[in-house]
């Protein structure tokens, strides 16, 4: 199961506002220190939720092992380019030096 910031984000919210209420709650009954503990469970959420919103244009940035797998798909595909523009390069030198050679040299068969 991979971890997916659209769907952790929601709950990263909701964890930070229940434990702001809390914290209220808390502070409410003259329990300051369990008020301190909630403001700073409510910080630390909101934090990760913030570090978990969804980018501008909705473009995520792949994370750890997704981020190498792409990386590896994406050189697979430069190489099989390269081959691909090397080999288009020498058919087109080779079809380059047969033109300039003129239409006698470029007859195929035996000689009259």
């Amino acid at each position: 199961m991979t971890f997916k910031p659209t769907t952790w984000y929601p709950i990263a919210v909701v964890l930070s506002v229940l434990n702001l209420a809390g914290a209220g709650f808390a502070a409410g009954q003259a329990q300051p220190e369990h008020a301190t503990v909630h403001v700073a469970l409510a910080l630390a959420f909101g934090l990760w939720a913030r570090r978990l919103r969804p980018r501008p244009g909705g473009s995520e940035v792949p994370a750890g092992l997704e981020a190498l797998e792409a990386l590896d798909a994406l050189e697979v595909e430069v190489s099989k380019l390269r081959r691909e523009l090397t080999e288009t390069q020498e058919r087109l030198d080779f079809v380059e030096r047969l033109l300039a050679q003129g239409p006698e040299a470029r007859r195929v068969g035996p000689q009259p």
